[in-house]
C-alpha cells in the first residue's frame, strides 16, 4: 500500500518584485481634495466667487425682469380682453374709399367663434352741450351710429343708464362714451340731460366706462342706425366692425373676416387687433433684454477670467503640493481633477450666491413697478449651469498644467 502526502507550497521568494496595486482616488475624496484650495484661500476664494456672482446676478436678473413683464403682461391683456377684433373699410386699388356692404355684420356673426359683432357709420354731424356753442367747436367728439350689440362686441359696460335698444334707436337719443361724457360736462343722468346733436335736441340715456383700447369708442356720442338714417341720412354700410371672439380661436377668426365681410373685395378690408400694441411693446422690451444679456454675458466672462488666474496662480503656489502627492502615487489624472473640482466648486460658489442676489434684485423690481414677481426654474437653472460651465472652461488649462509638473521638479526648491 502507498501513502501519499501533501506537498507543502513553495514558500514566497522575498527577493521577488511585489506588484503594485493601481492608484484610486473616489469621487468623495477627489471633491474633499478640490475643496482644501478654497477653505485655505478664503479672502481670495471668497473675491473670485463674487465675479462670477455678479455676471450670474445679472443673467438671474434679465431673464427674471423679463419673464415677471412678459407675466404682467399676459395679466393685463387678459384682463383687457385679447379676443378683440377690429374690421374697418379700407381703400381700393386705386385708391379711393371703400365701403363694406350692408350685410357684413350680419355675415360676420356667423362664423362660428364669433361670440358678438356690431358695426359703426360716421355720421356727419356735430354734437354740442348747447345749440350756443359754435358748431366748430366739436371737443373731439364723433358721432357714430351704431347697433344695439354694439356693447357686447366691445365688451363694455354702462357707467350710468343704459344702452341702446330696438326701441331707442328709432328715437332721438343718445349714448356717450366716458371721454365724451367729460368733454360735455355730463357726469349723471340727473335732472334728463340733453345734447345738441345736428341741429337737433337729443336725450342721453347713457354714459359708458372706458373702453380700455378702443379710445375712439370713448370719444364717441352713439345714436341708433334708424335715427341716423331718417335725420342724417346715414347709409347702413358700416365703416368699422367690432368683433368679439372666443379666446382660443383668435388667429383662426382674423383670418377669415377679410373674405367674410366683404366677399367681393376682401383686399380692402382691414383686419386689426387692438391688443398687437402690446405686442410691439414686448418686441422692444426684447431688445433691451438682448443688450442687457450681453452686459451680464461680459460680466460672466470677466469673472471666468477671474477663475482662471486664480487657478494659474494655486498652481504656481502649490507646487510642493502637487509634487509631494505625484511621489505618494497620484496620477496626472488625479491631480488634473483635483485642479477643475477647485475651479467648479468656486464657480458653484458664485453661482449660487449669483442667483440668490438675481432673484434679490427680480423681486426688489418688481415690487416697486408693482409687477408680477415671475423667475422660472429654467432661469435659475440657466444661471447655475453657467456658472458651472464658465468655471469648467476656466480650470481646464490651470488642470492640464498642474498635471504636467515633473514630481522631481515640482519639490525642487526654487
Amino acid at each position: 500500500m502507498i501513502t501519499t502526502y501533501p506537498v507543502p507550497a513553495p514558500a514566497p521568494d522575498a527577493s521577488a518584485p511585489s506588484r503594485l496595486r493601481r492608484s484610486h482616488l473616489r469621487p468623495r475624496d477627489a471633491f474633499g481634495v478640490g475643496a482644501v484650495g478654497l477653505r485655505t484661500r478664503r479672502l481670495r476664494t471668497a473675491l473670485t466667487a463674487l465675479g462670477i456672482a455678479i455676471g450670474i446676478a445679472a443673467l438671474v436678473a434679465v431673464l427674471g425682469i423679463a419673464a415677471s413683464g412678459r407675466a404682467d403682461l399676459l395679466a393685463d391683456l387678459d384682463r383687457l380682453g385679447t379676443n378683440r377684433l377690429t374690421v374697418q373699410a379700407g381703400q381700393s386699388f386705386l385708391g379711393a374709399e371703400s365701403k363694406l356692404p350692408e350685410d357684413a355684420t350680419a355675415m360676420v356673426r356667423r362664423v362660428g367663434p364669433v361670440t358678438a359683432a356690431a358695426g359703426t357709420t360716421g355720421v356727419q354731424a356735430s354734437v354740442r352741450r348747447t345749440d350756443q356753442i359754435p358748431e366748430a367747436e366739436t371737443g373731439g367728439i364723433s358721432v357714430v351710429a351704431t347697433e344695439p350689440e354694439l356693447l357686447a362686441a366691445v365688451d363694455g359696460t354702462v357707467r350710468t343708464g343704459t344702452f341702446l335698444n330696438a326701441a331707442t334707436a328709432k328715437y332721438p337719443t343718445v349714448v356717450l362714451g366716458a371721454k365724451a361724457a367729460e368733454r360735455l360736462g355730463i357726469h349723471s343722468l340727473d335732472g334728463d340731460p340733453v345734447v345738441y346733436l345736428g341741429g337737433r335736441w337729443f336725450s342721453v340715456i347713457g354714459i359708458l366706462d372706458p373702453v380700455p383700447l378702443l379710445p375712439n369708442i370713448d370719444s364717441s356720442a352713439m345714436i341708433g342706425y334708424d335715427v341716423a338714417h331718417d335725420l342724417f341720412g346715414t347709409d347702413r354700410n358700416p365703416s368699422t366692425v367690432y368683433v368679439l371672439t372666443d379666446p382660443s380661436q383668435v388667429r383662426q377668426v382674423q383670418n377669415v373676416l377679410a373674405a367674410t365681410a366683404n366677399p367681393q373685395h376682401p383686399n380692402e378690408v382691414s383686419v386689426s387687433r387692438p391688443s398687437d400694441a402690446f405686442a410691439a411693446k414686448e418686441a422692444v422690451d426684447s431688445t433691451l433684454q438682448a443688450l442687457l444679456l450681453g452686459l451680464g454675458g461680459v460680466a460672466l466672462l470677466v469673472g471666468g477670467i477671474g477663475i482662471a488666474n486664480m487657478m494659474v496662480v494655486a498652481v504656481l503656489e502649490r507646487r510642493t503640493e502637487i509634487g509631494v502627492r505625484r511621489a505618494l502615487g497620484a496620477t496626472k489624472r488625479h491631480i488634473r481633477l483635483q485642479f477643475l473640482i477647485e475651479a467648479v466648486l468656486l464657480a458653484l460658489l458664485g453661482g449660487v450666491l449669483g442667483v440668490i442676489l438675481g432673484v434679490g434684485v427680480t423681486a426688489g423690481y418688481t415690487a416697486v413697478r408693482n409687477m408680477v414677481l415671475s423667475v422660472p426654474i429654467s432661469t435659475v437653472a440657466a444661471g447655475v449651469g453657467a456658472a458651472l460651465v464658465v468655471g469648467a472652461l476656466a480650470g481646464l488649462s490651470p488642470a492640464a498644467r498642474a498635471a504636467r509638473l515633473n514630481p522631481a521638479d515640482a519639490v525642487r526648491p526654487t
